[in-house]
């Protein structure tokens, strides 16, 4: 836990250090841009009045040409405050240089502040130089008829205003980004926050001890932090959905080893008792006594062992079918098939009164592995039979309709209790609290129906009971292929019990 709040406290740093920097960023662009368009646009203006002033003076001074050194056309009135003017030689070298001040006569510049204009080209354009004890200047040389002047105009305004404008700038940027960054930190916190309890609830899950015992009750994350409109939110709705995959599928594993732990007991239990009778038959055979004869014995011997052969049997073939492995496919008659089970358990339950039931829009033809299926109605009416008492009508229905061969059988005994009715196709269900048994030995490994689910299932087929006091009724539907089907319906009752 306090490792994931770390983590969210470093992801709040680095969301907020990209965010200050970003915004510093873009607050120095603007700023930079701001203060080089309107330096830009000052110096336009500036150099327009030196060029005015330029101009001016060139003008005054072609009034005098010969008088090289005449810079009296600065007494004139209309010059600004400030206004250096110059006059200069064929070389460019200063003749004659003045400042204009305020409400003073002009005033001639030193020798140090002649020479900072010496440097000034005669070509044309605008030039920016320091005068020293003057200040910066922008200046420009205008040349006509052989007269050269050279004109300027300070740059303090121009320079303060843009320092003033990077101050002000400055401040707004600083304040903007306080501003925003309070607000983006808020806003990141509050953003962060279902993270976090998305974080807690993986944390406190992780905490749980999946290997071992009953996992239920998993914390999930609160409905208010799995809103799909959010980011977080479905970070929290895809963890609930993987917590709920978690559960679900440690609760089947569960199942599946109680399962498996209850088969193994069954299982053993039901070894134990036919090698239990085997092994205290041989002991009497082995000490000769004459209390038991041989012949019993071995008979005892011979059914115990051919019980437990029987249950092995039943067991491999439920774990071939748990693999997957393929079935044998031929075409199988399934009226042929259940008339010969029926005939089959008439022979081994005379007291019961047999009927056979055709319901037939086609022939049943089906593909699948015919002793399989034979096994599927032979357990069906052994279960009938078992646990059923004597004079209970059986009835066994084949239908052929559509793609599909259903077969039920049907009895009128005392049915199958309703807490049963959910497992008895699981492996060792017994029903002998709420069935009669016809004989103790009959049936009662408890495999019977598992064998017929299983079956019915790699047939791809589905199998389903139904029982009340006086109707209970297995039904098994396989798919049949598609073939040449008869449009006559036929429907047929069959007794069985006549010789």
């Amino acid at each position: 836990m306090r490792t994931t709040r770390g983590r969210l406290r470093s992801l709040r740093t680095r969301l907020l250090v990209f965010i200050g920097v970003t915004l510093v960023a873009v607050c120095a662009v603007m700023a930079l841009t701001t203060v080089l368009v309107q330096r830009a646009y000052l110096l336009g203006n500036l150099d327009d009045r030196v060029e005015n002033a330029a101009e001016r003076s060139l003008g005054g001074a072609r009034l005098h040409p010969e008088l090289t050194a005449d810079l009296s056309f600065l007494m004139e009135s209309g010059h600004p405050t400030g206004m250096l003017a110059a006059r200069l030689d064929d070389d460019g070298g200063v003749l004659a240089a003045e400042l204009v001040g305020e409400d003073t006569a002009p005033r001639a510049l030193t020798e140090a502040q002649r020479a900072a204009l010496a440097g000034v080209r005669t070509a044309g354009g605008m030039h920016t130089t320091t005068i020293p004890g003057v200040g910066t200047y922008r200046v420009t040389v205008a040349e006509s008829g052989g007269v050269r002047v050279l004109a300027g105009l300070p740059m303090d305004d121009v320079q303060h205003m843009i320092s003033g404008m990077v101050m002000v700038e400055a401040a707004v940027a600083v304040t903007g980004l306080a501003v925003a960054g309070g607000i983006c930190a808020v806003v990141i916190r509050r953003q962060l926050r279902p993270l976090g309890r998305v974080a807690a609830t993986a944390a406190e899950v992780s905490r749980v001890p999946l290997d071992r015992g009953e996992v239920t009750g998993l914390t999930r994350v609160p409905a208010g932090d799995t809103d799909p409109a959010s980011e977080a939110g479905q970070v929290g709705a895809a963890l609930n959905r993987m917590i709920d995959h978690v559960e679900s599928s440690l609760t089947a594993r569960q199942r599946t080893e109680e399962r498996m732990r209850r088969f193994l007991a069954d299982a053993s239990h039901e070894l134990r008792t036919p090698l239990a009778s085997i092994a205290g038959y041989a002991e009497l055979m082995n000490r000769g006594t004459d209390r038991i004869e041989p012949v019993l014995a071995w008979r005892r011997v011979s059914a115990e062992s051919a019980r437990m052969t029987g249950l092995v049997e039943d067991l491999l073939l439920l774990a071939r079918l748990d693999e997957g492995r393929p079935l044998h496919a031929a075409e199988v008659d399934m009226a042929a098939l259940v008339a010969e089970a029926v005939w089959d358990a008439r022979a081994a339950g005379t007291g019961h009164d047999w009927q056979l039931e055709l319901q037939l829009d086609r022939t049943p033809l089906l593909l699948g592995d015919e002793a399989r299926l034979h096994q599927v109605v032979a357990n069906l009416l052994a279960n009938a039979r078992v646990h059923t008492p004597a004079g209970t009508r059986v009835v066994a229905v084949v239908e052929a309709r559509d793609d599909w061969c259903v077969v039920r059988v049907r009895d009128d005994g005392p049915g199958i209790a309703p807490a049963l009715l959910p497992t008895v196709f699981d492996r060792f269900t017994r029903a002998d609290s709420s069935r009669t048994r016809s004989a103790p030995h009959d049936g009662g490994s408890g495999l019977g129906l598992a064998i017929v689910a299983a079956i019915v299932a790699a047939h791809g087929g589905r199998v389903e009971v139904r029982s009340e006091p006086g109707r209970t009724e297995f039904t098994v539907a396989l798919p049949a292929p598609v073939g040449d089907r008869s449009s006559a319906r036929r429907t047929e009752l069959i007794p069985m019990n006549s010789p």
